[in-house]
């Protein structure tokens, strides 16, 4: 090789060096509120709805068909998305309010403070409904939060660098930045102030060389359902639906306009994007699939999840896989090459051979899914419901998507089976390998263990 190829190569190297460095990708998590899986056309060709972003990122990337919600409901898949955990490990079944306090402890390695710790610039920007201290005390849920009052043990103390939001769907006129509010205004107007902080952020995260994390829960179509006025109308949906579909539609631009920002900013190539939603759709169920948000049933719980990062994810892929909301964790972590601690994200597994397209992957044996009636397992085309009340069913879903022929009589095997593996992820308080952690709840649901009640007890 001449002298002067020996130089241009030292010279460049710094710049081979950096440019490896810069291959770490931006991540970006948008996280539908109460869709269900029916609804984008992408999963549904039947679907009334507009869905045109959805389903532009379906033919972008890749689209999971057994994707689910760690619950039913909106709290509970928050904290498992943020943590890799089940939320029946903490207990949690239900939602949280206004003055609620947290359920994530500090000491909890989030995958924000993950990331955050791994060099990424962290941001949320949307819904919490995690729990917050608010500095003035606990108030009535009926008071509203003044603007400058102030909060502690919220997004920033959890790993995120910048939050711009508000605490839940029932107080979206509170906008609250960092941990004071700062505005006052109608439902109307929150999620065009939460997409316009959104597009800012990336376009201030675009001039620079540290990657970022940014995680946009969104509203729509959770009630109050309240369109913007440049939406109404454009889903061409028309009665008492007309209305939803408008805020249907929004949600999908809004994913839109974040997908265009990337491309706008030349940062779409080296950033994975995803888009699903916590929990099924509110009151609407959708064929084949059997009930809607907060049932046990699949319409409780299966999600559309779609996945982009261009020359990495194959465009108009597919992916059957059986996979949880919770392995956003362990995927970053795989991503990053990063070795999780014991004691974090105890319920996570890895999608990135899946994303990557490796053949013959299937990410995880079980999963588990809740609602505030009953606990559900899933193994194979098994899935084991054990309700509240006593009550226990099995469907075979690769034979009854829809769940009408219960099964449990005729497969005592199966049935037994399915409850070992559940209680044993329980008492080994992971379901993944790896060294055992604390069991902090037992089944039956809310019921504490000895070993928690013994020491309670003791004080």
């Amino acid at each position: 090789m001449k002298k002067s190829s020996l130089l241009l190569i030292a010279l460049l190297h710094p710049l081979l060096a950096l440019s490896e460095e810069r291959s770490t990708p931006n991540i970006i998590f948008v996280l539908f509120d109460d869709i269900g899986y029916g609804q984008p056309t992408s999963y549904r060709a039947d679907s009334p709805f507009k869905t045109p972003n959805i389903d532009r990122l379906a033919k972008q990337g890749m689209r999971f068909t057994d994707a689910h919600s760690a619950a039913a409901n909106c709290t509970p898949t928050r904290y498992g998305v943020l943590t890799g955990r089940y939320p029946c490990r903490i207990g949690q079944y239900g939602v949280l309010k206004t003055y609620s306090a947290p359920i994530i402890p500090k000491t909890r390695l989030t995958v924000a403070s993950f990331l955050k710790a791994q060099g990424y610039h962290t941001a949320c920007i949307g819904k919490w409904h995690l729990g917050m201290n608010w500095v003035d005390g606990k108030k009535e849920e009926d008071e509203e939060l003044p603007i400058g009052a102030r909060m502690t043990d919220g997004p920033n103390a959890l790993g995120f660098d910048y939050f711009y939001g508000f605490t839940h769907a029932r107080n979206i006129g509170t906008i609250i930045e960092q941990d004071s509010v700062v505005a006052k205004v109608k439902g109307i107007e929150n999620q065009p102030l939460m997409i316009k902080q959104a597009l800012k952020y990336l376009t201030e995260r675009a001039g620079k060389d540290q990657p970022f994390f940014l995680y946009f829960p969104m509203c729509p179509p959770h009630s109050p359902i309240v369109p913007a006025e440049k939406f109404v109308g454009k889903s061409g949906m028309k009665g008492k639906e007309g209305k939803y579909g408008d805020w249907v539609y929004q949600g999908d631009h809004m994913l839109g306009a974040i997908m265009d920002a990337l491309e706008k900013n030349g940062q779409a190539r080296n950033t994975l994007l995803i888009a699903t939603g916590d929990n099924g759709a509110a009151r609407r169920s959708y064929p084949p699939l059997r009930e809607a948000k907060s049932s046990i049933y699949e319409g409780g719980h299966r999600e559309p999840f779609v996945a982009r990062w261009p020359g990495k994810i194959k465009p108009s892929s597919v992916n059957h896989s059986v996979i949880c909301l919770n392995d956003f964790f362990a995927t970053c972590a795989d991503l990053l090459q990063v070795k999780l601690p014991a004691n974090a994200a105890e319920d996570s597994v890895s999608l990135l051979p899946s994303l990557l397209g490796e053949t013959g992957v299937q990410p995880r044996g079980a999963i588990i899914n809740q609602a505030s009636e009953g606990l559900a397992i899933r193994q194979g085309p098994w899935k084991y419901i054990m309700f509240r009340n006593g009550t226990r069913e099995l469907y075979n879903l690769k034979e009854d998507i829809s769940e009408t022929k219960d099964v449990a009589g005729a497969n005592a095997e199966v049935v037994n089976q399915l409850e070992k593996l559940m209680q044993s992820y329980f008492d080994r308080g992971r379901s993944t390998p790896g060294a055992a952690q604390e069991k902090e709840f037992d089944l039956p649901f809310g019921k504490k263990s000895k070993k928690k009640q013994n020491k309670k007890n003791k004080k």
